[in-house]
This record gives C-alpha cells, sequence and structure tokens, in this order.
C-alpha cells in the first residue's frame, strides 16, 4: 500500500509540474531553430529591442522595432496584446532578457527570448533584412 501511495504521488508531481500555466507569464529563452519553428507555427509578435540605427544595419524580417532606450519604450510595449504570445530579441540577449522580464511583469502570457540574439541569427548563416 505505501509503495502504491509512492508512485501515485510521484505521479501526480509529474503532472502538475510537467503543466505549463499560459497565464502565468512564462519566459523561454529559445534557440535559433526553435524561433524558426515558432515563426512557422505560431500567431507571434515580433519585438526587436535594438536602437533604430542597430535595426536599419540589419533585422530579422517581420520584427517591428521598439527601442529598449527610448522613452517611450514601455509605452510602445504596453500598446502589444498581452494575451498572444511575442518573441523579443536584441543584438544578443541582454536587453531582450530585460525586456522579456518588464513584458512579464506586465502581464504578458508568453514571452520568448532569443538567445544570442541578431547576432548569433547572422553566425548561423540566416537570413538578415537590411533597411535600403
Amino acid at each position: 500500500m505505501k509503495h502504491l501511495l509512492f508512485i501515485l504521488s510521484i505521479a501526480l508531481f509529474v503532472v502538475t509540474s510537467s503543466c505549463k500555466d499560459e497565464t502565468n507569464g512564462e519566459v523561454q529563452v529559445v534557440s535559433p531553430e526553435e524561433m524558426i519553428t515558432l515563426l512557422e507555427l505560431e500567431d507571434v509578435q515580433l519585438v526587436d529591442v535594438r536602437t533604430p540605427e542597430e535595426y536599419e544595419e540589419g533585422y530579422i524580417e517581420n520584427f517591428q522595432n521598439i527601442d529598449f532606450f527610448s522613452e517611450s519604450f514601455e509605452k510602445d510595449i504596453d500598446k502589444l496584446d498581452k494575451s498572444k504570445p511575442v518573441i523579443v530579441y536584441c543584438k544578443s540577449g541582454n536587453r531582450s532578457g530585460k525586456c522579456a522580464k518588464l513584458m512579464k511583469e506586465k502581464g504578458f502570457i508568453k514571452i520568448y527570448d532569443f538567445k544570442g540574439g541578431i547576432s548569433k541569427w547572422e553566425q548561423d548563416g540566416l537570413e538578415v533584412m537590411v533597411i535600403p
């Protein structure tokens, strides 16, 4: 009987710890491969938090630029739909990590932080758009 209770306890723990609540503001750090999959499968909001000058040098297609250092940054983030997933990236991952934390505090349901930023994207030989 103790053995059965032990197994049931473990099963209950596994089930409750593996269920993800989409409303908890989870931040998931993703690789380039995972990001490509997300771009193909999910209806996500795409945010590049680099400066406009950095954005003009090259950006990932379909990402909107919301400058992390802008005075209107928080207001611009507030304009996004908190009920929809969002992918955020910067140059290397520092600003996007801070932005993801802010989004979590603001109640976004699902945040994907692109690990390594556009530097990693380019290093992996993936396409970058340039403003002419």
